[in-house]
């Protein structure tokens, strides 16, 4: 059973499905019509950056969106087969595209209105993230929870064991990895990230993506979706919409979803989009499940050599 999961924000490099346009015209359309959606030209800062423009929130989510639905639509366009999707923050609005939960159109509009409300959500300098290694998950909850008396901290993402992110108020972010560190942690590194994501203070963000979602329709996802806030396969509309609100302040359960993933029957991952983040981190999960990588057309042809012609639908 194979599953496709999706990358999220730091996943970015210039350059990213523009081998694509260059060789499909359907590709090239696709991004054509980004940049009227956006009525900016996020295709080009996605195919020739600079780096630093593609690097800010409100440039990055929509320019991984557009890239990992190229290569989607290309998956789709050869009757690539998948039994269930999943994606890492940003990358569960791609995991919703592939479900046929809503369209491209509208799904990159909302992602452009989540990016921006994410980064303005809470002032500069005022929230940070970290990356704890090597630290048990729980001890790192209980870290949290202790560097509290300086302010909002919590875990943001789990991504895999031994690499846990916290997010909440600088101070706070601060002295819980301090404490990680006394408590054994191989190492903490700050994140170059514009904000506190996936943290209560975000919840400015989260109501105006409710605001941005309100006349976005939803449809009962084709196969189930393995959502960030509680890991567990959804396929109801109003869930899934009700989940991706969640997750804007809720933990992203990266590792969770994976491992409930191959109990529920999965043998086999791909990961579409730029890089190969997931894969690190599903080796890391479970390093006996393989990942394939769907980032160029050479990767994608290497895909359909791979797959009986049988697993294609006619």
């Amino acid at each position: 059973m194979r599953a496709l999961v999706f990358p999220g924000q730091g996943s970015q490099k210039v350059g990213m499905a523009k081998a694509m346009v260059e060789k499909y015209p359907w590709a090239a359309e696709m991004a054509e019509k980004a940049d009227a959606l956006l009525e900016r030209p996020i295709s080009q800062i996605c195919f020739n950056g600079p780096e630093e423009e593609l690097k800010k929130t409100f440039n990055t989510q929509p320019a991984i969106f557009l890239a990992s639905a190229i290569l989607t639509e290309w998956l789709r366009l050869n009757g690539y087969e998948y039994a269930v999707t999943a994606g890492h923050s940003l990358g569960e609005y791609n995991a919703l595209f592939a479900a046929g939960v809503a369209s491209f159109d509208d799904l990159i509009k909302v992602v452009d209105a989540r990016a921006r409300a994410m980064e303005k959500a809470c002032p500069a300098g005022t929230g940070a993230m970290s990356a704890i290694l090597m630290l048990d998950r729980a001890e790192v909850e209980r870290v949290c929870q202790e560097a509290s008396s300086e302010g909002v901290c919590v875990v943001a993402n789990f991504n895999c064991p031994g690499q846990v992110v916290i997010s909440g108020l600088t101070a706070a972010v601060k002295r819980a990895g301090e404490l990680a560190v006394a408590k054994g942690a191989r190492k903490v590194t700050p994140l170059e990230v514009s904000g506190p994501f996936h943290s209560p203070l975000m919840q400015k963000a989260g109501d105006e993506l409710a605001t941005a979602l309100e006349n976005v329709v939803f449809a009962d996802a084709r196969v189930p979706v393995y959502c960030n806030i509680d890991a567990m396969p959804t396929t109801s509309a109003a869930e899934l919409k009700n989940k991706l609100l969640q997750q804007i302040t809720g933990s992203v359960r990266y590792e969770d979803a994976v491992l409930n993933m191959i109990k529920h029957g999965v043998t086999e991952f791909v990961e579409v989009g730029p890089g190969k983040v997931l894969a690190g981190l599903n080796k890391k999960i479970a390093a006996s499940i393989p990942t394939q990588f769907a980032s160029d057309p050479e990767s994608l042809g290497a895909l359909l050599q791979a797959t009986p012609a049988a697993e294609f639908s006619a």
